[in-house]
């Protein structure tokens, strides 16, 4: 299995399989998660946002695997929007900064619970939403209130692979064989 640092609450790597083993969907913050943080500005507002390609790949692992994905932000963003329809997401949940709440609304409506859940960010606005999910992931350069909470702290940064490094480790936790997928799929 890749190599994870694990965060300041030691989970056992046992833990982390029983916590993987529940997860149905892999939600994902966008600023600083799925882009490096930075955003370019014009006159007329949000212009440009970077996305890593290989992250995008994560997307598709996903699937292949049966693991469905969504986006949860505070922004609304035509440019996220725009990439969540080319990654094919699943649940786009934008517009609110109160993300437990909007995860609690989109659980109830699926009849899934928290357990149920992976979830990756970088910042303040995502503590609250990793410290409850059922396992939980933190970009490298992630503030440090975020990497206290998190179960795995990644060893890319925000934009430049940590995605698909908690994509791959979620589904080394669970078994799956990326040999199978590329067989099957590529």
């Amino acid at each position: 299995m890749q190599r994870t640092r694990l965060s300041m609450k030691e989970t056992s790597l046992d833990i982390l399989k029983q916590k993987a083993s529940k997860i149905q969907w892999l939600f994902t913050d966008v600023d600083g998660t799925l882009t490096d943080g930075g955003v370019y500005y014009s006159p007329d507002g949000e212009l440009l946002k970077q996305f890593s390609l290989r992250d995008g790949t994560g997307f598709f692992l996903l699937r292949e695997a049966g693991i469905k994905t969504g986006i949860v932000t505070g922004e609304n963003s035509p440019i996220v929007a725009q990439r969540a329809k080319k990654l094919k997401v699943d649940k786009y949940l934008y517009g609110s900064n109160k993300k437990v709440e909007v995860m609690q609304q989109f659980l109830d409506e699926n009849g899934l619970s928290f357990e149920n859940i992976a979830y990756i960010g970088d910042d303040l606005n995502d503590v609250k939403l990793l410290k409850v999910c059922g396992l939980s992931f933190a970009v490298r350069d992630a503030d440090k209130h975020t990497k206290d909470v998190a179960d795995v702290i990644c060893e890319h940064n925000g934009g430049q692979g940590a995605f698909r490094e908690a994509v791959e480790i979620l589904l080394n936790l669970r078994g799956v064989k990326f040999e199978e997928i590329i067989e099957r799929s590529l």
